[in-house]
């Protein structure tokens, strides 16, 4: 694929003049007479160039998600709010920015507090008020309310600065007899079953069903897997296996699925199935060895879109699929590939970068009779967009102090954006903190340190971010540079009822 191809493939041919101004938060859609059921499969570090719907040169096959792609439409301009996990899943919850929270860069570390504050609206919370039922299922990573044995604070236990405790003992402080807070059915959710974090790499290695372990840990971690990357030592169940751990969720999510069925089969259910794949330490099982030819992280990602492929066939047999709106896409962007592997295609960056290739990311949505099947969209959407987009669905009107930067992309969904852009502007936050402001095909990159410039990048021609046109557009740099500021200064981006208009959105510069 050569660059005209590649820019015409992200709907980034050549750039409008100007950009017209763009809609209001909620979009001129009647809400379905029927509310469909709601399914979000998020992976763990896929990058862009990882399905082949998004790369016809993967090495990976994702037979799942590229038949879902012909039967949906895929989003070529999709990011996550974060190139890190943690932030992302706040930001997919709540439609608020991470950076606004306690957590000004990276990730929650073991046995950390909740980050999301229990009187906060989720969109959970919020379909639960509309008749939901509602699942969680996976990776949880936002934090839980530990108990120990002593009253200490087990967030003492590890620090973004010293991963590695002194002394690992320390862990066998938590009780884990007891219930653990904070946690999904907090937040909206009627039901969970998953990993406190990264089920992979983050202790304690055991699996939570709604507020307590399913197994109490009674040995520490293999020792064979300490030298494994991002690997921490820590507390685990007998029978714990990291290579088996996507199997068993996807087994859940179905679980989750009958359940409703059964209990309450005339409610819509809202379900999110968050898996481990791609995550490092790329411990794949048996019957996965070797599907890819990038290797074991490729072999993940197959792994992954074979989750997916489970869920959707488990619809289909429940007679589903039709009445449910599924969407498929990741965390944050991928880890480098390998083999020539192209995970991130063209794009700049990584996972933890600021740049495209951290948090530019696959997302594929399908519903059957609503979104148009084999379409392609370069509509400019973002994770956190799910709260107001699904509350645009379903007819509920955001209360202001909630959603603070989630705006609804429901017209890009259903393909009926009409031309204008759905925001006025999106943030970037890289693991490192470092955060970047894009409006239209303009990306603004803040500097970290004080005294520096940022830097400016054309994206509509430049799709690689190869040349900082800052210093021959100082007018688009600081007009980008004083609009993110106002964000971080007034704790919200999107409108709200009595708190000034939409600002215009920049034309195109030299």
């Amino acid at each position: 694929m050569d660059r005209r191809d590649f820019l015409k493939s992200l709907g980034l041919g050549a750039p409008a003049l100007a950009l017209p101004r763009v809609m209001p938060i909620r979009g001129d859609l009647a809400p379905p007479e029927k509310p469909p059921h709601i399914v979000i499969i998020m992976a763990d570090d896929m990058g862009f160039g990882d399905p082949g719907c998004y790369n016809p040169g993967s090495l990976i096959p994702t037979p799942h998600m590229d038949r879902i792609s012909a039967e949906g439409t895929r989003f070529t301009d999709a990011h996550c709010p974060a190139s890190m996990c943690t932030p992302t899943r706040y930001s997919l919850l709540t439609g608020r920015y991470p950076w606004r929270t306690r957590l000004k860069k990276g990730v929650l570390m073991p046995y950390w507090p909740p980050l999301i504050e229990p009187s906060r609206l989720t969109v959970a919370s919020l379909l639960r008020s509309r008749g939901y039922g509602t699942a969680y299922i996976g990776k949880w990573h936002l934090g839980l309310e530990w108990k120990t044995k002593d009253g200490s604070k087990a967030e003492h236990y590890y620090s973004q600065d010293k991963v590695f405790q002194t002394d690992e003992t320390l862990q066998w402080g938590i009780d884990f007899s007891q219930p653990v807070g904070g946690g999904p059915t907090r937040l909206g959710f009627d039901h969970f079953y998953g990993n406190a974090g990264c089920p992979s790499n983050d202790p304690p290695y055991v699996f939570i069903e709604d507020d307590r372990l399913v197994a109490v840990p009674t040995r520490m971690s293999r020792e064979e897997w300490r030298g494994l990357p991002g690997f921490l030592p820590g507390p685990m169940a007998d029978d714990w296996s990291e290579e088996d751990i996507d199997v068993i969720l996807a087994g859940k999510a179905k679980e989750a699925i009958d359940r409703h069925l059964g209990r309450r089969p005339d409610n819509p259910f809202f379900l999110v199935v968050s898996s481990n794949s791609p995550h490092v330490p790329w411990l794949v099982p048996e019957f996965m060895k070797g599907k890819s030819e990038e290797g074991p992280r490729g072999d993940l990602v197959a792994l992954f879109d074979w989750v997916v492929g489970e869920v959707d066939a488990h619809l289909k047999k429940r007679g589903i699929r039709d009445d449910t709106l599924l969407i498929v896409t990741s965390d944050n962007g991928g880890q480098k590939g390998a083999n020539g592997h192209r995970s991130a295609m063209d794009f700049r960056g990584y996972k933890g970068d600021i740049w495209e290739g951290g948090h530019r990311v696959p997302f594929i949505v399908r519903w059957p009779g609503k979104v148009k099947p084999g379409a392609v969209s370069g509509e400019l959407v973002s994770l956190g967009d799910m709260c107001a987009t699904l509350a645009d669905l379903v007819g509920a009107p955001l209360p202001d102090g909630a959603a603070e930067d989630s705006w609804s992309v429901l017209p890009a969904l259903l393909g009926k954006s009409r031309g204008r852009p759905l925001h006025e502007a999106l943030v970037f936050q890289a693991g490192s903190g470092g955060l970047a402001i894009r409006q239209g095909q303009w990306k603004y990159i803040a500097s970290d340190r004080e005294g520096e410039k940022g830097q400016l990048y054309d994206l509509g021609a430049d799709p690689g971010e190869t040349r900082d046109l800052a210093a021959g557009n100082l007018p688009i740099a600081a007009a980008l540079s004083v609009l993110l500021d106002s964000y971080r200064r007034q704790g919200f981006s999107r409108p709200m009822r009595g708190r000034g208009p939409v600002r215009p959105v920049l034309g195109r510069g030299g």
